[in-house]
């Protein structure tokens, strides 16, 4: 098996990494990488090939090769297209796009090929503690979409949806989810500071609850608002605090902006899929 990279930004870095972690060997991943200082560094951190040109891009002829799209979603039909004059002289490889909004039809389209596989990664996956979405079209072999999760499971976890359409929730939820989070925490840390905390406990405090109550409720049977109502007491500090959320509507206002988020993913799809 040899993987080659499309792209070796922050998240193409990511999976480089992870992919050697769990066992592949440098020989067996190669990157096109247009910025001579990025491509530099990947030699050096990661001991892999790194190619300026698809030109230059080696293919055996083999199913064995897989190519991680993992350029920029407006850089996507220029790079897919430059690729499909190599992809004619060769066996077919699995594609694995982790490039936001380009949607599997368009892939094929552009890539004159329907072995395709489209991945939503958030931000969390550059520390390995991401989580991915994966679809794939029904004429995907199992062992094409076995490959995709292992591959993204370098990245951390993996989930499968089976219509392309929930991607722009798998957007909005987990792939714009690290920004509520960071939201949240800038929040809590602020109104930790107005109540007389140093910028540093306050920091820690906030940290530390939103990590340690993430893994309680990851670790638990229980679901989340079983957890919520244990920990509020009748009359007590979490129910005074809980009820001026309530009153906020701050759970309307989370679903609204999830709404606003999916919208938009599906605007971007729409948007980078015009010919």
């Amino acid at each position: 098996m040899h993987i080659t990279f499309l792209g070796g930004g922050n998240m193409g870095r990511a999976l480089i990494g992870g992919l050697l972690k769990v066992g592949l060997q440098a020989q067996q991943i190669s990157v096109i990488e247009t910025n001579p200082e990025t491509a530099s560094q990947l030699k050096k951190d990661f001991a892999i090939s790194a190619i300026a040109s698809i030109d230059a891009m080696a293919l055996d002829g083999s199913k064995n090769n897989i190519v991680v799209m993992a350029v920029k979603p407006q850089d996507f039909k220029a790079a897919a297209q430059a690729l499909s004059g190599r992809l004619q002289a060769s066996a077919a490889p699995l594609i694995v796009s982790i490039a936001a909004g380009i949607r599997t039809g368009d892939m094929s389209r552009w890539l004159g090929q329907t072995r395709c596989v489209r991945a939503m990664p958030n931000t969390p996956a550059l520390i390995g503690k991401g989580i991915t979405g994966l679809f794939a079209e029904t004429s995907v072999s199992d062992a094409d979409r076995n490959l995709a999760e292992v591959i993204c499971n370098a990245l951390g976890q993996t989930v499968w949806v089976d219509q392309e359409q929930l991607l722009d929730a798998v957007t909005a939820l987990s792939g714009s989810g690290p920004a509520y989070v960071f939201a949240f925490l800038e929040a809590l840390q602020a109104g930790g500071e107005r109540l007389g905390l140093d910028s540093v406990t306050a920091r820690k405090l906030a940290y530390a609850t939103l990590e340690g109550a993430s893994q309680l409720a990851n670790h638990s049977a229980e679901n989340a608002s079983t957890l919520r109502e244990k920990v509020t007491s009748k009359g007590g500090t979490t129910a005074a605090a809980l009820a001026v959320l309530k009153d906020l509507e701050w759970q309307a206002a989370l679903e609204r902006a999830l709404a606003a988020a999916a919208e938009r993913s599906k605007a971007m799809g729409d948007e980078l899929g015009q010919e």
